[in-house]
């Protein structure tokens, strides 16, 4: 069985195509085209015209990039930049009437718990009692668990792109300022959550998505062309480091730093200091970066439960919509 997944996120949209062999998704084709939607979609403000039209474009030729691998058609899911859009849902429905590609949106928590059992999977059951990090553009996800899926999951409203629009919009490299009040906001957020994480006491502690593996490629861990097995390792005091180098440049410098890609390079220092204040909160010293995440989780829960199981997923995300939705102006695709 060969299957396959598009994750719109807020920088790129991402196909993954994988075989289904003994139960493990496999990839055998992967792509991605960069829309930059964090760019053009404030924080928790509507997708513009010109941004859904290239949403269209990139995920028609995500599903026609699946037909042709012989995948049949993608599970698509969009993160938060689009799930917090006041329009998402003539989005989802400007997006399925003119590509044929159900695209839905999935509540913080089950991405959490997604991202979790791909992290699962991949450290397997020998990392025991296992706690998760995940920082996207908009939230950060935190779970915890013993089994396959956690018993404990949180989405929180502390993404790096969100607060680099909050803290850092108007200075370019921040205050001295600006860097602890940002802190001071995590720290309050977080600290219910961070609590239970201490008093669960994971055995183990990964930490998933692109804002984390660059941060751990800045803290000197193995770069991507080294392969997804090697053992990659982010220590907190290595993340503290990290936080003084990155404050000290504006975001155009940051691009310069190893693992820090331009796109991200604005928001590298609100993830560094989300991921540092995460790991002191929770008492975590060190983590693993794990290559695995929510595009692998969705592709495993549709393996282990079946189609029916997204078919649901993507029935809720329709049946949400409002019954008198207020029209995007688009024009029809040509061709």
């Amino acid at each position: 069985m060969r299957i396959s997944v598009v994750d719109v996120g807020s920088n790129t949209v991402r196909l993954v195509v994988a075989d289904a062999a003994d139960g493990v998704p496999l990839p055998v084709h992967t792509a991605k085209w960069r829309l930059r939607l964090s760019e053009q979609v404030p924080p928790g403000g509507a997708v513009p015209e010109r941004a859904v039209n290239q949403l269209v474009d990139a995920v028609a030729e995500a599903s026609r990039t699946a037909t042709r691998w012989g995948a049949a058609g993608p599970l698509a899911f969009a993160t938060a930049v689009v799930r917090n859009a006041p329009n998402r849902h003539e989005v989802l429905r400007t997006v399925r009437a003119r590509t044929g590609v159900d695209l839905c949106t999935l509540p913080g928590e089950v991405e959490a718990e997604l991202t979790f059992l791909g992290a699962r999977r991949w450290m397997g059951w020998r990392s025991g009692p296992l706690a998760l990090l995940d920082i996207g553009g908009g939230t950060l996800e935190v779970a915890f668990g013993r089994g396959r899926l956690p018993d404990f999951v949180a989405s929180l409203p502390l993404g790096a792109r969100r607060l680099t629009h909050e803290f850092f919009a108007d200075e370019d490299p921040p205050s001295p300022e600006r860097v602890r009040a940002l802190r001071r906001k995590v720290r309050h957020q977080l600290r219910d959550v961070a609590a239970r994480i201490r008093w669960e006491g994971p055995r183990t502690a990964v930490a998933t998505s692109r804002t984390f593996q660059q941060l751990g490629r800045l803290c000197g861990a193995a770069p991507g062309r080294h392969g997804p097995f090697v053992d990659r390792q982010m220590h907190r005091s290595e993340l503290r480091a990290a936080i003084t180098r990155l404050a000290a440049l504006p975001a155009a410098e940051r691009a310069h730093l190893p693992g820090i890609s331009a796109p991200r390079a604005a928001q590298s220092l609100a993830g560094a200091v989300v991921g540092h204040t995460a790991l002191k909160l929770t008492g975590i010293k060190a983590v693993t970066v794990c290559p695995w995440a929510i595009r692998e989780g969705v592709l495993l829960r549709h393996i282990e439960d079946g189609p029916s199981w997204w078919a649901e997923v993507a029935r809720h995300s329709a049946e949400a919509a409002p019954p008198d939705p207020v029209p995007l102006r688009i024009a029809a695709a040509s061709g």
